[in-house]
């Protein structure tokens, strides 16, 4: 017991403060040792914002392909166009040449 008073005594004042030992620890408990620490609240706003941005860029999507849907189900010579760039679909008097770029190896 007299070399814990002894140690403590050695230690500077304000290290013997017990309301600066309460708040210390209480800073500690909070960035580190709770649960919902500090730490895992950054993680969970990157989380969060990331979330955000992915459901900006689906609705921005889904606008996108609801207009091209409205056209295709709405203008025949939409759904025409549709048809050759995605099934390759010909008149009955033209040959179609599909050109692809070769790949750098």
């Amino acid at each position: 017991m007299d070399r814990i008073q002894y140690i403590i005594k050695k230690l500077p004042k304000p290290l013997r403060n017990k309301y600066l030992i309460i708040f210390l620890f209480f800073i500690l408990w909070i960035i580190f040792i709770d649960d919902y620490n500090l730490i895992n609240q950054s993680k969970i706003k990157n989380t969060v914002d990331e979330l955000k941005s992915q459901k900006e860029f689906y609705i921005n999507e889904i606008k996108s392909d609801s207009t091209e849907l409205y056209l295709l189900l709405n203008d025949p010579a939409e759904q025409e166009r549709f048809a050759r760039e995605k099934f390759l679909m010909k008149k009955e008097n033209e040959d179609i040449f599909i050109i692809r770029e070769k790949e750098n190896e």
